[in-house]
């Protein structure tokens, strides 16, 4: 092979450069850009699965379409690797995820290519619908929407709210299906079971394949015969699955299944469908992690594995004697605990059972766990209805996407004053994954929703007391709101204690400045405090941000004049705001420093470079108590 065919990627900056290459050489592309995914993502950890799969239909969807005029949408944002180093970003595709570098989801501030962010997941169907109807009333009828969805994002309720209605709107959309049978876990539900029924139906398939081949002699004879073939196509689907076809019934004109690694074969079928006006839906069959052996046998681990060795797939971690357990698998060694003593307990993820280590219990209790795929609002008010029949539902979502469960928490839980206990994973400044994961806003938006107990322990073993106390009866609804990464405890086995609720604790005393401080961002403050030679500083871990500790409040207020408040989440109606509105309702005087995410969006990096250009890392609460 000529030097000039193994370096095809070096050549290409943008899809117009693409579009150049001979489609007799796209599949070498393909190898290119699958060896660039998998050389970055071994030095520069990222989602690593995702991508591997969806390389051809990357390599397919720009060579036919024409973005950024046509709108390209990669729905769950992580499958966009390809994208994103077919549109300029090859070269410093290695600051991916990094500081001040690229983002690891499609970013619109980022590249003109990007037509829609996407770090949450089911979002695109509905985006690319609107796109569509706005082409459609701009009298642009030959601009093109796209909406990839896959990795387990139609189990999304809101993609079938998109389906639903781009049914009835006619408008010029093509939705794909990429099909991996997969999440970060293995998907599941009922609509997973259907599409590997259409998938993997024998007789289907192998009657398609024959009247298909017979029809291609025919063709010759009689041109149009393999169109008015595909007309019928789908009333043979339900002849032979037995079952209607879901997207068909919501109005959309459904094709494949496809091989989505045949990239020749993916261009023609695209080319095709550039054609066919409405609502249609292209179902291509891939396997995540394509191309890289150890991640298409073991998905999940590689799902994003962080750094490995390309040669051998050997994962490469870390050796750190005595390091502190991370929270998420505190919380999943606990819940089974706890489990083991109250039969009433069950635990509820929306597809992130080794995210958030529920995995410990599902392995020895299955038939007490549940992974109800990525559909928060019904994670939510399934919760709710566990609890409405006596059992506790300890429900794990990340703190980030807890936000799209917002009015099950208020009206399905909180309103009827259920006990359901909100384990939130990841509140605050996650790292690497930018502002779409960041768990900012659940203290504050937790905090004005009555009957709701909100609780955030300092370390392990606060955690396990916490998730202890929470069980007990009567609890109503209840949250727990922990870190991502590890805590602080080596020796976090520790008997459980019941809380009282609403009492937080002085750790520290102090006579000069007081800081009051909720959650494991508690430990920067300690931190700091033992740095400071010349100011008497006192720490108050308030424990529960709701009810709030009033009778410690009054003591601190009476004591100090000088007050930092610090939060690992925004400052907007969070800990420092409720500490000022205590003071004002009850006549106090001070002068308060709040702490905390500020009120704009936070990119990526790494946690500890977060914490710093908020200005609540170790150094930067030393700073403060200097300054105040």
């Amino acid at each position: 092979m000529s030097e000039e065919k193994r370096n095809i990627l070096n050549t290409i900056n943008s899809p117009d450069d693409l579009k150049k290459v001979p489609e007799d050489d796209l599949i070498q592309l393909c190898k290119e850009l699958r060896e660039k995914i998998i050389d970055e993502c071994s030095e520069h950890p990222g989602h690593f699965g995702a991508g591997l799969g969806v390389v051809e239909l990357t390599v397919a969807l720009h060579y036919v379409f024409d973005a950024p005029y046509d709108n390209i949408i990669w729905d769950v944002g992580h499958q966009a690797y390809p994208h994103k180093i077919l549109t300029g970003r090859r070269d410093n595709f290695s600051t991916n995820r990094q500081y001040k570098g690229l983002s690891g989801f499609p970013k619109r501030s980022e590249s003109k290519y990007d037509a829609f962010g996407t770090g949450h997941s089911s979002t695109s169907i509905s985006a690319a619908l609107g796109m569509a109807v706005a082409a459609k009333m701009n009298g642009e009828e030959d601009r093109q929407s796209v909406a990839i969805i896959g990795d387990g994002a139609m189990t999304g309720g809101l993609a079938f709210e998109g389906l639903n209605n781009a049914g009835i709107n006619n408008a010029n959309l093509l939705v794909i299906l990429n099909d991996n049978n997969m999440a970060i876990d293995p998907n599941v539900g009922g609509i997973n079971e259907y599409l590997l029924d259409i998938t993997t139906s024998k007789t289907y398939n192998k009657l398609k394949d024959d009247i298909w081949h017979i029809l291609g002699r025919i063709n010759k004879i009689s041109p149009g015969a393999r169109n008015f073939i595909q007309k019928i196509d789908n009333s043979i689907k339900s002849l032979m699955l037995r079952q209607s076809n879901l997207f068909e019934a919501l109005g959309f004109r459904y094709f494949g299944p496809v091989d989505g690694h045949d990239v020749n074969h993916l261009i023609k079928v695209l080319r095709d469908l550039k054609d066919i006006k409405g609502p249609k839906l292209l179902h291509c069959i891939t396997v995540k992690g394509k191309g890289f052996k150890q991640a298409e046998i073991d998905q999940t681990t590689w799902h994003a594995p962080g750094k490995f060795n390309k040669e051998t797939g050997e994962i490469i971690k870390e050796s750190k004697p005595n390091t502190p357990p991370k929270f998420q698998d505190v919380f999943g060694h606990t819940i089974l605990e706890l489990a083991h003593t109250n039969p009433k307990i069950v635990g509820i993820t929306p597809a992130m059972p080794s995210g958030c280590s529920l995995n410990i219990m599902m392995k020895e209790m299955p038939d007490r766990c549940f992974d109800v795929g990525i559909a928060e609002q019904h994670a939510v008010t399934f919760s709710a209805g566990l609890a409405a029949q006596g059992y506790v539902p300890f429900c794990n979502i990340y703190s980030s996407f807890m936000q799209r469960a917002y009015d099950q928490v208020i009206h399905d839980v909180a309103l009827q004053k259920l006990n359901v206990v909100f384990c939130l994973d990841r509140g605050g400044l996650v790292g690497a994954d930018g502002a779409t994961h960041h768990g900012a806003f659940d203290l504050a938006s937790f905090r004005c929703i009555p009957n709701m107990t909100i609780a955030s322990p300092l370390n392990e073993e606060e955690l396990r007391n916490m998730m202890y106390t929470a069980q007990l009866p009567d609890q109503g609804p209840f949250s727990i709101r922990y870190p991502r990464g590890c805590g602080s405890m080596i020796e976090w086995r520790t008997p459980f204690k019941e809380l009282t609720i609403g009492k937080g604790r002085c750790l520290i005393e102090g006579d000069d400045i007081a800081i009051i401080s909720i959650g494991a961002i508690g430990n920067e403050a300690l931190k700091a405090i033992q740095k400071t030679t010349d100011r008497s500083v006192a720490f108050y871990d308030m424990r529960f941000l709701k009810p709030i500790d009033e009778e410690l409040l009054h003591s601190i207020f009476r004591k100090f004049k000088k007050i930092i408040t610090l939060e690992d989440g925004t400052i907007v109606g969070g800990l420092g705001s409720a500490v000022i509105e205590f003071m004002v309702d009850h006549g106090y005087s001070a002068k308060i420093v709040r702490l905390g995410i500020p009120d704009h969006f936070v990119e990526h990096g790494s946690q500890q470079q977060l914490y710093h250009e908020c200005g609540y890392d170790c150094e930067s609460i030393y700073q403060t108590i200097c300054s105040i």
